[in-house]
């Protein structure tokens, strides 16, 4: 238990020093974080539970590993931690033993849900677009990688459609959690193209106000993402 303990303090000693520097150092997507011997010195903890702290933040998708020394070292950050709470969840997400039958049904009550409010929102013809933003780059996308990444912004952009901002957090942290997940089931299909024409009926029933085909549209989509598990 003590060492379940210590790693687990370490791991959000970690999470903490990347929102220090996003905070107080401009850090972006992009940008590299301190070496393991600089972070282990700043959060007074051991190398090797730097680096398993890194390897969970990595399989959150927040960060991602790159070997090398001097200006070359440290790891890169993909994403940026929205809030507290969404840090909270990946937290709970990434450290607890969540089978991935589990993480979809969770996804697909909450896709169906917002979907459907989205769908009844007039506030969605109003503000920019940001779920066709996502289908553009999508359809771009020249890796599973970067197709994951938009097909992100594009579910996450529905529960913010909503209107319920936890929602849209417990979204944003809910995919932040699966990504791999995610870019193994695009590998596994090779072909995105069921997946983005899903995209487009998912979008043009929201933005008409049709909330029934919303939800049936969402439904349909995450069937041909894991078929195995529908």
């Amino acid at each position: 238990m003590a060492g379940r303990a210590r790693r687990t303090r370490a791991f959000e000693e970690v999470l903490l020093q990347v929102e220090r520097r996003i905070a107080e150092d401009g850090l972006r997507v992009g940008d590299r974080l301190p070496g393991e011997r600089q972070l282990a010195e700043q959060l007074q903890v051991s190398r090797a539970s730097v680096r398993e702290a890194l390897r969970v933040l990595e399989t959150l998708g927040v960060v991602s590993s790159q070997a090398g020394r001097g200006p070359d070292a440290g790891a890169i950050l993909t994403s940026r931690p929205d809030s507290a709470l969404t840090d909270l969840l990946r937290l709970s997400l990434g450290l607890s033993s969540l089978s991935l039958r589990e993480v979809i049904d969770t996804r697909l009550m909450i896709e169906r849900w917002s979907a459907e409010h989205a769908a009844a929102s007039p506030a969605v013809a109003a503000e920019p677009d940001a779920m066709a933003e996502a289908i553009r780059a999508m359809e771009a996308a020249a890796t599973a990688e970067e197709f994951v990444e938009h097909d992100i912004a594009f579910h996450v952009a529905i529960a913010e459609a909503s209107g319920n901002r936890l929602v849209a957090a417990v979204m944003r942290a809910l995919r932040g959690a699966m990504r791999r997940y995610a870019i193994e089931a695009v590998e596994g299909l090779g072909d995105t193209g069921a997946l983005q024409g899903d995209h487009r009926r998912i979008h043009a029933a929201i933005t008409s106000g049709d909330a029934a085909a919303a939800v049936e549209a969402v439904t349909a989509h995450l069937a041909h993402a894991y078929p195995e598990l529908f």
